[in-house]
């Protein structure tokens, strides 16, 4: 049986590299391939894909709300996180969101295939270089421990990494599809949700919480 597979990854080279592996996989085929958050979600609902390995550091739309999108459609979907980034914040982020794997981009070609196999039976898979601890924390926010942070809604992260990757209102507007009022209105609400009221502030936030890391 075969395994169709989505791509995203911003860096052209990187996900040539994957697909040259992948595709020498029996079994494996590599669908489509996306370069950002937005438009993996778009491939996702046309094609009938069994796996997403998805980076976290892409424009427009981040990995982690592009994988929340995604299992929101479809709690089926599986979604393995390739990241350069170890910090328990970003492997929280991905789990919590909903995916199932979690590897780093210096990872083995091997490894990757080893967890695309164990994802498709429903098990997670977390990179050995990092700490079980961090698989333990998402443990802990799974069972509702509180958050310290304020809880912006979906739309509202979506809006805050357009507006720390430096886009303008009417920009934002034409991306997300809505209104040149809505965009105002969200933009609000995040700035007193954060308590936060400058373009810097709000970009350093969106860093921090992983929505953007303007690569």
């Amino acid at each position: 049986m075969s395994v169709n597979i989505i791509l995203a990854d911003d860096h052209t080279l990187f996900r040539q590299g994957l697909l040259s592996i992948l595709n020498d996989e029996l079994g494996f085929i590599v669908v489509a391939q996306a370069e950002n958050g937005r438009e993996v979600v778009k491939l996702a609902r046309k094609l009938s894909a069994d796996v997403i390995v998805m980076d976290i550091a892409m424009p427009e739309l981040n990995g982690i709300e592009a994988t929340r999108q995604l299992i929101h459609e479809n709690p089926d979907t599986k979604v393995i996180a390739l990241s350069m980034h170890s910090d328990r914040h970003f492997v929280t982020g991905m789990l919590k969101a909903g995916a199932k794997g979690y590897l780093l981009k210096d990872c083995a070609g091997d490894e990757l295939i080893r967890a695309i196999r164990e994802v498709l039976l429903d098990r997670y898979y977390i990179s050995e270089e990092i700490s079980t601890n961090v698989f333990d924390d998402y443990v802990v926010k799974l069972v509702g421990e509180g958050n310290e942070n304020p809880e912006l809604t979906g739309r509202e992260k979506e809006v805050l990494q357009l507006i720390a990757e430096g886009k303008a209102t009417q920009e934002i507007a034409e991306i997300l599809y809505i209104s040149v009022k809505t965009v105002e209105a969200h933009r609000v609400k995040i700035k007193t949700k954060l308590k936060l009221n400058s373009i810097p502030e709000l970009t350093k936030y969106a860093i921090r919480e992983g929505l953007t890391s303007l690569e």
